[in-house]
C-alpha cells in the first residue's frame, strides 16, 4: 500500500501530520545515512514511544540483515547479530513487504530473544518502488503496546525513511568509489615510486591494507624455473610471518586465479574443493592475478576468518591495484637486473651488448597492416637509442623511438627505466601529445641532473589508415605519401628538463604504399672525409628513389648509403632506424 492511499485510509491528528512533515524535510535535507537514521529516530520517538528501536539492512552478498541503527540493544547484538532474512519477526516483516505486529512476543516461535524484557515488537519493512530494503523495528517491554494506528503511522513513515535511505546509501557508495580511486591513484603513484623489488613488496602489503581491511595476506611470485607461486610477503592477523612452502602453479584458489588470468572469490573455502587447507581460520578466499602484458607474474591473495566477506568493491579495487603492482614490480626487476648487469658491463662489455640486443622489442606481426623494419648500428658497446612498440587491441599499434642523453651504461639503464615506465604508462595513455606528456612527468619527478631523453610517439590505426604522431625533442620523421617524402615538423621540449612541457601532436591519414621512417640523428648527422653531413634532403630522396622497396629493403639501403658516405669509418653516433610501409 502506497503512502498516498494509506494516508487517506487512517485519520492522523494534525500533530501527526506537522511530526511526518518534519520528518519529511529533515530526513530529504542530509545524504549522511547515520544523519538520516538518527534524525529519523528521533522524530518517529514523538509518534510512538518506543523503548527500544532499530533499522536493520540487507547484508551485501548474504541473505542475513544487520544492525545498521540502534537504540537500547545491546552492544554484542548490534555488532555481532546478524539475522535470516527468513526467521524472526523481522525476517517475516522483510518476507512479506507486510507490517507485523505481536503483542506478546513470548508466544511467537518466530521472536529471537535479543533482551529478555521486550514483550511486544512491531516490524515495519522499508519498500522502495515494490523492493524491501530494510526493516524499522520497535520494541516495548509492556504487553499489547503497539496499535493498529501506531502499525499504520509506522507503515506511513517507513514509505518516507525508505527513500531517504536509498538516495543516503547511493551517495555513500559514490563517495567510496571517489575516494577508493583517489587512493587508488596516490597508491599508484607510491608503488612506480620504488626500484626495489623487496621495498615494492613491503609498500604493497601497507597500500592493500589501506584499501582492504584484510586479516591474511599474501603475494606470491611465479617462478617459472619450478613452475610454481612462492611466498614473497606474507601477513597474518597484522604480524609479518615468513612462510616457506609454494603453491603449484595450476593447484589451489591461487593456481585457479592465475590460470583463469582473472580474480577468484570464495564466499566459503569449506565448499570449494580447489581450496588448499593452509590456514585453518580462514572461511572465505580472494585471489586476484598480477599481470604484466597478459603474463602472470604472481598472484595477491586475501583470506579472511568471515564466510561471504569479500565484496565486488574488494575485487575492482584488488585488481586496479594488481595491475599498478605488477607493472611496479617489473620495472624494479628490470631495474635490478640492469644495476647487477652495470657490474658486469665493467668487466665485459661484450656480453652487455648481446643482453641489450636480446632485450629489443619483437617487431609486431602483419596484422597491423603494416611492414615494420627495424635497425640499430651502435657507436659503443651500448647504445643510448631506443624504440618499442605497444599493442592496443587488435586494430592499433603505438610506436616508439627516443635517444637519452650520453653514452654507455648509464644511459642504457635511464633508457630501460624509460621504456619501463612507458609500458607502464601505455594501457592508460592512448594518444601521443598524452603519453609524452605523462611520461615527462614522470621523469620529471626523479630528475637526474645531466639526463634527459628525445622521444617520437605515434599510434597507427589499421581500420581507420589514421597516423597520430607527437614529438618531444627527437628527429623528426620522414613521410612518403602522395609521391612526396617530407619531414614531419613537430617541436618539443626533451623528456625530464621541464615538468610543465606540453607537446603538439598530428593526425595523418595514410594510403597503401605510404612510408613513415623514423630514424635518429646518427644518420643525418653522419660525416663524410670533407667534412659534409649526410643530412635530411639525402635522406628524403633516398627514401623516394627506393619507395617502392620492402621496409627491410628501404632499411637496408638507407644504412648502406650512409656507411658508403662515412667511407666505412666507425659511426660516432648510434644509428637507428623504423621503417613502417602501409601494406
Amino acid at each position: 500500500m502506497d503512502a498516498a492511499k494509506l494516508n487517506s485510509k487512517i485519520d492522523v491528528p494534525a500533530d501527526a501530520l506537522k511530526v511526518l512533515a518534519e520528518l519529511s524535510q529533515e530526513i530529504n535535507s542530509s545524504l549522511n545515512l547515520d544523519e538520516v537514521l538518527s534524525t529519523a529516530a528521533a522524530l518517529i520517538k514523538r509518534l510512538v514511544d518506543y523503548e527500544i528501536f532499530a533499522v536493520l539492512l540487507p547484508e551485501e552478498g548474504t541473505d542475513q540483515m544487520y544492525f545498521r541503527f540502534a537504540i537500547g540493544h545491546r552492544a554484542e547484538v548490534v555488532q555481532h547479530w546478524r539475522i535470516p532474512v527468513s526467521e524472526g519477526i523481522i525476517g517475516a516483516a522483510a518476507t512479506t513487504g507486510q507490517a507485523i505486529r505481536v503483542g506478546d512476543v513470548r508466544s511467537d516461535p518466530r521472536y529471537l530473544n535479543a533482551l529478555d524484557a521486550v514483550r511486544s515488537e512491531l516490524a515495519v519493512p522499508l519498500i522502495v518502488r515494490g523492493r524491501v530494503i530494510g526493516v524499522l523495528d520497535v520494541e516495548s517491554s509492556e504487553l499489547d503496546y503497539f496499535t493498529p494506528y501506531q502499525q499504520s503511522i509506522l507503515t506511513l513513515v517507513a514509505s518516507r525513511i525508505g527513500t531517504a535511505i536509498e538516495n543516503a546509501k547511493l551517495y555513500e557508495h559514490e563517495r567510496s568509489q571517489s575516494e577508493t580511486l583517489l587512493l587508488l591513484n596516490e597508491v599508484g603513484r607510491e608503488a612506480n615510486s620504488s626500484l626495489s623489488v623487496e621495498e615494492v613488496l613491503r609498500r604493497a602489503a601497507e597500500l592493500t591494507k589501506r584499501l582492504i581491511n584484510y586479516q591474511i595476506f599474501s603475494i606470491l611470485l611465479f617462478d617459472e624455473t619450478d613452475n610454481v607461486f612462492r611466498h614473497r610477503v606474507t601477513v597474518k592477523f597484522g604480524q609479518r610471518v615468513q612462510e616457506k612452502f609454494a603453491v603449484p602453479a595450476h593447484e589451489g584458489i591461487v593456481g585457479a586465479a592465475a590460470s583463469l588470468k582473472r580474480a577468484v572469490v570464495v564466499p566459503d573455502v569449506a565448499l570449494d574443493p580447489r581450496y588448499l587447507l593452509i590456514n585453518p581460520e580462514t572461511r572465505s578466499e580472494l585471489a586476484v592475478p598480477m599481470l604484466n602484458k597478459d603474463r602472470v607474474i604472481g598472484v595477491m591473495d586475501l583470506e579472511s576468518p568471515q564466510l561471504n566477506y569479500f565484496t565486488p568493491d574488494h575485487v575492482q579495487a584488488l585488481s586496479i591495484l594488481a595491475a599498478h603492482l605488477a607493472v611496479s614490480i617489473e620495472n624494479a626487476r628490470l631495474y635490478e637486473q640492469l644495476a647487477r648487469d652495470e657490474a658486469r658491463m665493467e668487466r665485459d662489455l661484450s656480453a652487455a651488448r648481446r643482453i641489450q640486443g636480446a632485450l629489443l622489442p619483437r617487431l609486431p606481426g602483419p596484422e597491423f597492416g603494416l611492414e615494420i623494419a627495424a635497425r640499430v648500428v651502435s657507436s659503443r658497446e651500448l647504445s643510448g637509442d631506443l624504440y618499442d612498440f605497444l599493442r592496443y587491441g587488435p586494430q592499433e599499434l603505438a610506436i616508439a623511438m627516443g635517444d637519452v642523453s650520453g653514452k654507455g651504461s648509464a644511459a642504457a639503464l635511464y633508457g630501460a627505466v624509460a621504456i619501463g615506465t612507458l609500458r607502464s604508462l601505455g594501457p592508460q595513455k592512448h594518444r601521443p601529445a598524452e603519453m609524452l606528456r605523462a611520461i615527462n612527468g614522470f621523469l620529471g619527478e626523479r630528475r637526474i641532473e645531466g639526463r634527459f631523453m628525445t622521444l617520437c610517439f605515434a599510434t597507427w590505426h589499421r581500420g581507420r589508415h589514421k597516423l597520430r604522431i607527437a614529438n618531444a625533442g627527437q628527429e623528426e620523421p620522414f613521410l612518403y605519401h602522395g609521391g612526396r617524402c617530407e619531414r614531419i615538423m613537430l617541436a618539443g621540449f626533451p623528456l625530464g628538463m621541464f615538468e610543465e612541457s606540453t607537446y603538439d601532436q598530428r593526425s595523418y591519414i595514410l594510403n597503401e604504399g605510404d612510408i613513415v621512417v623514423f630514424h635518429s640523428d646518427g644518420i643525418g648527422d653522419t660525416q663524410n672525409s670533407s667534412g659534409e653531413f649526410f643530412g635530411h634532403t639525402r635522406l628524403a630522396e633516398l627514401i623516394t628513389a627506393n619507395h617502392n622497396l620492402n621496409s627491410d629493403g628501404i632499411a637496408d639501403r638507407i644504412l648502406e648509403e650512409v656507411d658508403t658516405f662515412s667511407g666505412g669509418a666507425h659511426p660516432f653516433d648510434d644509428r637507428t632506424l623504423l621503417v613502417l610501409k602501409v601494406k
